[in-house]
């Protein structure tokens, strides 16, 4: 049974959460209502997956998500952001600290339970509209020229392997690069772990972060002005 701490400093939240969780057979193994709670927490008991809030007291959820992340004792643990729209920037610093995806307030009960057993199986839960969206009005425009992938440590990459990259950052599952490439699935996933152990990355949510951080791609609204 996958196994959850939910972090969030509203206890009406934390509440709904383990109601939404509970009902849909995930076991909560405890509850912090601050990053620096979240950290101790995540040590204790060791979660499948963390259920983070961005904005907190003490610690905040970018940091918080950070010392989980690279802590030796969080093990598997993985962080799913819980956000809203207007923390956009926040949800990519997340990321960037090893968050592997991330799911709205908004979203529906079921949609919740899915996202949580979605990171708990080590996929990142990126929308690709969402994604790509999100990034566009957040570090895109901080990027530098376009051709700057030709350095490293994109330069690393074999040609297969950057086509891999490339749709992996559009939101590509490993059956749809499949089918793109005409591979099998299974060769699909090979390029996908070859490309996170090359880049360094630990799962494909940074593998898109790094895509658009090395203008490897670059939305098309970017490309016009430049």
């Amino acid at each position: 049974m996958t196994r959850v701490l939910i972090v969030d400093d509203q206890p009406l939240i934390r509440q709904a959460v383990r109601d939404i969780l509970t009902d849909g057979g995930i076991e909560v193994v405890g509850e912090a209502a601050n990053g620096r709670a979240a950290v101790v927490a995540a040590q204790e008991t060791a979660p499948d997956v963390v259920l983070m809030d961005i904005r907190m007291p003490e610690l905040d959820g970018i940091a918080a998500t950070a010392e989980i992340c690279a802590s030796q004792a969080s093990g598997t643990t993985r962080v799913l952001i819980l956000t809203t729209f207007e923390e956009d920037e926040y949800v990519v610093e997340a990321l960037r600290a090893g968050a592997s995806g991330f799911i709205g307030k908004s979203a529906e009960p079921e949609d919740i339970v899915a996202a949580v057993r979605t990171i708990h199986r080590g996929e990142a839960l990126l929308s690709a509209a969402a994604t790509s969206a999100l990034i566009a009005r957040t570090i895109l425009p901080r990027l530098p020229a376009a051709d700057a992938w030709v350095g490293q440590p994109l330069r690393q990459l074999t040609l297969r392997e950057r086509e891999v990259l490339l749709l992996v950052a559009g939101g590509a599952t490993n059956q749809q690069i499949a089918e793109r490439l005409v591979i099998s699935p299974h060769t699909a996933k090979t390029h996908v772990n070859r490309v996170m152990t090359k880049l360094g990355a630990p799962d494909r949510a940074q593998l898109v972060i790094l895509a658009y951080e090395t203008g490897l791609v670059v939305p098309a609204s970017l490309a016009q002005r430049s």
